[in-house]
C-alpha cells in the first residue's frame, strides 16, 4: 500500500477498507508516515466524511494502538460519562461520586482545557496537592475502594489519538464528526467503560453550534459505540450560556462542593441528575430515569456522595483542609466588575464569548503547553432571564495579571445582551438518543 493512494481514494469519496485505515494510522504512530500525508488524510475525511463501518474501524484501530486499562478482578458495572466540552461545565466533578455512591464504578479519564472549553484535570489540580497522573495500580485501587478515580490520558493509552488530535488542532479538522467519534470512543473504551452516557453540547459555547450538527454527532457516537458492544445514550444539552454561576478552575471546585451539599445551581443539578440517572439505568442499578434520579438525590441527602468526593481528594494526594480553608476566599488578586449598561432583562450571556474571555484571564489555554491559573475566572451575580437595573453587577472577573483584565472585560461585555422583555424560557436538555 501507499499512503498517497489511500488519501486519493478518500479524497474521491470512496469507502476505505479496514486494512487501508490500519496502514495509515499504524504507520503514523510508528513514525513511518509523515505529518503532511496524515494532514491530507484528515482533511479528506473532513470533507468526504466516513461511513459507520469506516468510523468503527478507525475507532478500533486507534483503541488498539496502545494499552487498555485492565479492570479485571474489580466488580462492575463500569459506566462513564463524557462531555463534548463547554463553559462552566463542572458536571463530571459532582457526578462521579454521586453515581459511585449508587453502586456504579466510574472509571474517568479526563482532559485539559483547550481554547474556550474548560478541562476537568485543571479543575481538580486547583485543589492543593491533587494528583491526576495515576498509574494503573492506583487507578484500580481508587476505583475498587471509592467507586471512582480521576486520571489523565497516559502516553501508552490510545497514542494514536494523542498524535491525531494534535494534528487536527492545527489543521482545522477538529469538528469532523467521524474524527470526533473515533477520538472520544477510543479513549472511553480503553479506560474500561462498559456503558457510556454522552453529554453532547449544542450552542455558541459548544463545538457543535446547531441542533442538527449536535444530533449528527450524537447519532454517530451511539451507533459506533453500540457497534463496539457498548450500551450508549447521548443527551443533547444547551451550551448557549455558561453552566452555573462560577467559571474557573478552583471556582468550579467550590460549586462542586455546593452541589454535593445539596445547594448547587438549578441548571447544574438538573444536568447532574439527568446524566446520573442514565448512568444508573445503563449500569442496571435503576429500572428507569425516575428511580435513578431518586437514588442520586438520596446519595446527596445522605452525605455519602460528599464523603466519597473527600475520600477521592485525599487518595489522590489533595489536601481537604486547604481546599476547605480556601473555599470562598481564594481569588486572583486582579479583578474587574462587569455591570449592566442599561435596565431590562438579561436576554443572553454568550458562552463562547465568556469562554474566550476566560482564556485571557487564565482559565483556559490557547496551546497545550500554556499554564492555567487556579484562581482566575468569573463569578456571575445574574443569569439569563434575570431583571437588571443599569449599573447592577452581572459578574466579577478574576485575572492572572493586570494585563489580562481589559481584553477579558471587553470580550465578556460583548457576551451580554439586555432587552426590554424577558426572554422565553429555554430547555437545558434538548433531546436524548439511544441505540435503536
Amino acid at each position: 500500500m501507499r499512503a498517497v493512494d489511500i488519501i486519493m481514494k478518500k479524497r474521491g469519496g470512496a469507502e476505505l477498507s479496514d486494512g487501508e485505515i490500519r496502514f495509515l494510522i499504524e504507520g503514523y504512530v510508528k513514525g513511518e508516515i509523515p505529518d503532511y500525508q496524515v494532514s491530507a488524510f484528515l482533511m479528506a475525511i473532513f470533507f468526504q466524511g466516513m461511513t459507520p463501518v469506516e468510523t468503527a474501524a478507525l475507532t478500533n484501530i486507534m483503541l488498539n494502538s496502545g494499552d487498555r486499562m485492565d479492570l479485571s478482578g474489580i466488580a462492575g458495572p463500569f459506566v462513564d460519562k463524557h462531555s463534548t466540552g463547554g463553559v462552566g461545565d463542572k458536571i463530571s466533578l459532582p457526578l462521579a461520586p454521586i453515581v459511585a455512591a449508587c453502586g456504579i464504578k466510574v472509571p474517568m479519564m479526563s482532559g485539559r482545557a483547550l481554547g474556550h472549553t474548560g478541562g476537568t484535570l485543571d479543575k481538580l489540580e486547583s485543589i492543593p496537592g491533587y494528583f491526576t497522573s495515576l498509574d494503573l495500580p492506583a487507578f484500580r485501587k481508587g476505583l475498587s475502594e471509592d467507586g471512582f478515580a480521576m486520571t489523565g490520558q497516559t502516553a501508552h493509552v490510545v497514542p494514536a489519538d494523542k498524535k491525531l488530535y494534535a494534528l487536527r488542532d492545527v489543521t482545522a479538522t477538529v469538528e469532523s464528526i467521524p474524527l470526533i467519534t473515533a477520538s472520544i470512543l477510543s479513549k472511553k473504551v480503553a479506560e474500561g467503560a462498559d456503558s457510556i452516557v454522552f453529554d453532547v453540547k449544542c450552542g455558541s459555547g459548544a463545538f457543535m453550534k446547531t441542533l442538527d450538527d449536535a444530533r449528527a454527532l450524537a447519532k454517530s457516537l451511539v451507533a459506533t459505540g453500540s457497534a463496539m458492544g457498548k450500551r450508549v445514550v447521548a443527551v443533547l444539552t444547551d451550551m448557549s450560556q455558561p453552566l452555573g454561576y462560577k467559571v474557573g478552575n478552583f471556582l468550579e471546585i467550590e460549586e462542586t462542593l455546593d452541589c454535593l451539599e445539596g445547594k448547587g445551581p438549578e441548571d447544574v443539578m438538573e444536568l447532574v441528575y439527568r446524566l446520573g440517572s442514565w448512568m444508573l439505568v445503563l449500569g442496571g442499578t435503576a429500572a428507569n430515569i425516575e428511580t435513578g434520579r431518586a437514588r442520586c438525590e438520596e446519595a446527596i441527602a445522605s452525605g455519602e456522595a460528599l464523603d466519597l468526593f473527600y475520600r477521592n481528594v485525599s487518595r489522590q494526594r489533595g489536601s481537604i483542609a486547604e481546599m476547605l480553608d480556601r473555599r470562598g476566599t481564594w481569588r486572583a488578586e486582579y479583578a474587574r466588575e462587569l455591570r449592566a449598561e442599561m435596565s431590562g432583562y438579561l436576554r443572553s450571556i454568550d458562552a463562547l464569548d465568556i469562554g474566550l474571555a476566560g482564556v485571557y484571564l487564565g482559565v483556559g489555554r490557547n496551546r497545550t503547553e500554556d499554564a492555567v491559573s487556579p484562581t482566575a475566572g468569573f463569578i456571575f451575580a445574574k443569569k439569563r432571564g434575570d431583571r437588571v437595573e443599569k449599573g447592577d453587577l452581572i459578574a466579577t472577573l478574576y485575572g492572572k495579571d493586570e494585563a489580562s483584565l481589559e481584553p477579558a472585560l471587553a470580550r465578556a461585555a460583548s457576551a451580554i445582551s439586555i432587552s426590554d422583555n424577558a426572554p422565553a424560557a429555554s430547555a437545558l436538555i434538548l433531546e436524548e438518543i439511544a441505540a435503536q
